[in-house]
């Protein structure tokens, strides 16, 4: 099994990644979520639920196969966190 990339914990059934990014104003959000559309583009893998606040944004990535999480969903995980290496979240 893949290792859980950084500030992402595992839930529930079927299993999921979960991780909260906190910013310090909704133009940081904004811009978060504007990468993480294109970088789910890019890979061709979309999280099942993004829910998002004025300065948070929560997502969550599904097993794809519904029983286990798969070196896919941990490699998108580690890339989303790309999108705020540069901001320090």
């Amino acid at each position: 099994m893949a290792e859980t990339p950084e500030g992402w914990e595992v839930r529930g059934k079927p299993p999921a990644l979960f991780r909260r990014f906190e910013f310090e104003r909704y133009a940081d959000t904004r811009e978060f979520l504007d990468a993480l559309a294109v970088l789910a583009e890019d890979a061709g893998m979309h999280p099942q639920n993004i829910s998002f606040g004025t300065t948070y944004v929560n997502v969550t990535l599904e097993a794809v196969d519904g029983v286990n999480l798969a070196e896919m969903e941990h490699a998108l995980a580690a890339r989303i966190n790309g999108l705020t290496e540069h901001e320090g979240r």
